[in-house]
């Protein structure tokens, strides 16, 4: 449903798009949510289970940073996931405030184990569009969130003519 707001064409537009971009996401997480539950883990334990095992470990505030959780969010994750034996934290020895979350051998096993099914029901939620449409929709994602974070290149998409 369109928004019924009446204001001027470039908000109506935007409230538009908004509620599109919502519902779509909502969309593709209730897609993937029967998997994550017959699993028994939640989106962000796996957020965070797939950033540890793809990038090593780090410390716990960056990881709030590259999924986009609050440090309060970030420590109820990472509690519930080392109360699973999935994840360690460990105080890092440069600087002992610090603490360091790395994958435990369990956390390993698990997240290798069920992440290949995950990535499946992504693959079959947005087969609805194209390889290039998907391709698309990445980069007018990434370039909104960078803006919206403040990280925004001044480049172009569009590649620089050679001369």
């Amino acid at each position: 449903m369109p928004t019924r707001y009446l204001g001027p064409k470039r908000e109506t537009r935007a409230l538009d798009t908004f509620i599109k971009l919502l519902r779509a996401t909502d969309s593709v997480y209730d897609r993937l949510q029967s998997g994550l539950t017959e699993a028994g883990i939640t989106h962000a334990q796996l957020a965070v289970l797939e950033a540890l095992w793809h990038l090593g470990p780090m410390c716990q505030r960056e990881l709030g940073q590259k999924l986009l959780r609050s440090g309060a969010n970030t420590t109820a994750v990472v509690d519930t996931l080392e109360k699973r034996g999935w994840v360690a934290r460990t105080r890092r020895a440069d600087d002992r405030r610090v603490y360091q979350v790395a994958l435990t051998a369990s956390g390993k096993r698990f997240i290798q184990t069920i992440f290949p099914a995950h990535a499946r029901r992504v693959a079959d939620a947005l087969s609805v569009l194209g390889s290039a449409e998907q391709e698309q929709l990445g980069r007018l994602c990434k370039k909104l969130g960078l803006a919206l974070s403040g990280r925004a290149s001044t480049h172009s998409d569009k590649p620089k003519p050679r001369g």
